[in-house]
């Protein structure tokens, strides 16, 4: 059976741009469309050609890539002729291969926003995709709130959908703008509106107000259209956009959509997305969620021993699909729920070989169980767990030893300042190591990577990304569990916990916990 071509659109890089707190520079775009590039998109939506100083340099010469590169913007103004239409004009000239434009389709909005008449926003449609042909444009329309037009008007939606696709639009897109509609719905509009804008011709725009924007994306699919729109990871203004995350391998490893459609993303591609999505999330400089679908680091994570047992045996009785098609990895967490299964297999996979039967096993599962009753949790922290394990199979070598450390935080001319002193011995070697910082965790972790002698060549690109504090139990008094997360130059991110009564000694085991792994990571030979 021949499958029928489905077309990925990335809105990232302007879509995207609409979530608080992100503003890619040129540099940031350029990146992200290299991903998306390697990813196999079939457009890329670089930004609002015109719009700011970023898009108008990203747009001012031609980008290789193998997706349509394209440039967004707005039809004609009504009142106006195309020749003086500033906005338009840019688009025109964009070193883009395709033009994207932003039509109403809510008569509210053509009356409140527009404030012109009904035929005067179709004429504008009509224009605006004749003018961008003429200019050698790819055209797409998205028809913004276009289901809430619908369900008010849906005489006058249909028309401005109608105008677009005669006019010669390649895509006519149906946007859910404001996030409202539900997949029975849309499926319902897409079906209607397929009776005269054929299927191959339509697309889907979906926000995530209502948690929904990937159901309907694929109930649009299922009504018609061929053409879907989303961001990475699903960024986008309020809930997000549709996450391209989720649907692209909902659609190449489900049978319900892979036996009857291809895309531009091979397997090998799709088995970058852990990568991609994790790397963008480092772009903006934020932790990766980790139940993600598909691609966080507990999307194929299992805590209870027996089902951990079941999955070792068979890794279909918990997995919906193979991790590896995505780029991701089983992750059998070791915690007070665990059994030999699941330290079984977290050994192996820290490359270390032990018997079922070895004794030392029965004394780390006792001594995790233990751990955990004083409130570590080592199915957060990874690292951790590996040097415990590591460390009762007798292979972590003994890098340094810390002899003592103090931390000062005092107010000098209204300002908080904090400084910490480690002292530390490598070898024969003994250090002194001061430092200041952003508080006291901040301090200590300058001043015990300050000087490590023969090994601070190795945890010198090394950093701490991410701190947590959890009080376990109420009161001044209380026991506290601080999580740190630390990468290096090469990706590479790790989890360590720590536990005291004291939150700064709690953060000084973490940190040291870090260190360590990081040296038994790069095969540092001990002093």
């Amino acid at each position: 059976m021949t499958r029928e071509r489905l077309y990925i659109f990335d809105t990232t890089l302007r879509d995207g741009q609409q979530t608080p707190g992100i503003d890619f520079s040129l540099e940031d775009k350029l990146v992200v469309i290299g991903m998306l590039d390697e990813l196999g998109v079939d457009y890329i939506e670089g930004g609002y050609a015109g719009g700011n100083p970023t898009d108008v340099a990203l747009f001012s010469v031609p980008r290789e890539t193998r997706a349509m590169f394209t440039a967004f913007g707005m039809t004609k103004r009504a009142g106006r002729s195309v020749a003086n239409d500033a906005g338009l004009q840019q688009i025109l000239a964009a070193k883009a291969a395709a033009a994207c434009f932003v039509a109403k389709s809510w008569d509210y909005h053509v009356r409140v926003a527009l404030g012109c008449s009904n035929e005067e926003n179709i004429d504008a449609i009509r224009q605006t995709v004749a003018a961008a042909r003429g200019a050698g444009k790819e055209v797409l329309v998205d028809c913004e709130h276009f289901f809430d037009g619908y369900k008010a008007n849906p005489a006058y939606a249909l028309a401005c959908a109608e105008a677009a696709y005669r006019e010669g639009a390649r895509w006519t897109v149906l946007c859910d703008t404001n996030g409202g509609a539900l997949p029975g719905e849309i499926a319902d509009i897409v079906g209607a509106v397929a009776r005269s804008v054929p299927g191959s011709y339509l697309g889907i725009h979906a926000h995530n107000d209502t948690g929904q924007a990937v159901a309907n994306s694929l109930a649009a699919v299922d009504a018609g259209v061929r053409h879907i729109q989303g961001t990475l990871n699903g960024i986008g203004e309020r809930c997000g956009n549709a996450n391209l995350v989720s649907i692209i391998p909902t659609l190449l490893l489900k049978g319900r959509y892979s036996e009857r459609f291809e895309t531009g993303i091979d397997r090998a591609s799709l088995a970058r997305l852990t990568d991609i999505s994790r790397a963008f999330d480092e772009l903006l400089n934020r932790s990766p969620d980790k139940q993600a679908p598909y691609v966080g680091m507990s999307a194929f994570a299992t805590k209870a021993g027996i089902h951990a047992s079941a999955l070792l045996k068979e890794p279909a009785t918990y997995e919906h699909i193979s991790p590896e098609a995505v780029g991701n990895r089983r992750h059998v967490l070791v915690s007070d729920q665990a059994g030999k299964s699941n330290l079984l297999a977290a050994i192996e996979r820290m490359g270390l070989k032990v018997a079922k039967d070895d004794p030392r096993l029965d004394g780390l599962l006792r001594e995790v169980k233990e751990r955990e009753a004083l409130g570590y949790a080592y199915d957060g922290a990874d690292a951790s767990f590996e040097l415990l394990a590591r460390r009762s199979l007798g292979t972590v070598p003994r890098y340094f030893d810390v002899l003592s450390f103090r931390v000062i935080v005092e107010e000098r001319e209204r300002e908080m300042i904090s400084e910490a002193v480690v002292k530390v011995k490598v070898g024969e070697q003994v250090y002194l190591n001061a430092g200041e910082g952003n508080g006291p965790v901040n301090a200590l972790d300058v001043a015990l990577r300050k000087d490590l002698g023969r090994y601070q060549s190795v945890i010198s690109d090394m950093e701490l990304v991410d701190f947590k504090v959890r009080i376990l139990n109420g009161g001044t008094s209380a026991t506290t569990r601080v999580l740190i997360e630390s990468r290096d130059s090469k990706g590479h991110r790790w989890f360590t916990v720590g536990v005291s009564p004291n939150i700064v000694d709690a953060s000084f085991q973490a940190l040291s916990d870090a260190l360590v792994y990081k040296l038994v990571r790069e095969g540092a030979v001990a002093a």
